[in-house]
Parts: C-alpha cells; structure tokens; sequence
C-alpha cells in the first residue's frame, strides 16, 4: 500500500509540474535542495544515534564505499555516454 502512495504523489507532482510548466517555478528547485540537505542532516543524526550501526561501522564501511564507488563511476559513465548520444543527435 506503501508503494502505491508513493507512485501516487509521484505522479500528482508529475501532473501538477506538468500544468504549471508556463510558470516560473524556480522556488521549487530551491526548497527540494534546502529540503534534501534537511533529510540528509536528520539522516546523519539518526545514524549517529543508532549504537548498532555504529558498532558495526567497520564492516558497514567498506561496504559502502563499494557501493559508492561503483554508483559514481557508473553515473558519470552513463551521463557521458548519453551526453555523447545526445551531441551525435544533434549533428
């Protein structure tokens, strides 16, 4: 039910952006940043909380950087491949 609520606000942001595009609307852009600052702040102070995760940071670290390294490097070598697609389209 969860996941239905979620595709739904979704996809009211979706139409609602969509029916305002005429408009300037870049006060959005600047609350959704301000706004995912403000969840990562509070998501940093929920880990710092948690004494299990913490405790068990050592393994959970590297881990991480895996995980963070193969999403920057794959993002940035699909962004580059689309931006070569792109280019090649416009030619």
């Amino acid at each position: 039910m969860l996941v239905l609520i979620i595709i739904a606000t979704m996809a009211l942001g979706i139409l609602i952006g969509y029916l305002l595009r005429k408009y300037d609307c870049s006060l959005v852009s600047k609350i959704s940043t301000l706004s995912v600052w403000v969840l990562l702040f509070l998501l940093g102070i929920e880990v710092g909380g948690d004494k299990s995760i913490i405790n068990g940071l050592h393994t959970i670290g590297f881990e991480a950087f895996v995980l963070t390294i193969g999403g920057v490097v794959g993002s940035v070598l699909l962004s580059w491949f689309l931006w070569i697609y792109i280019k090649r389209k416009d030619k």
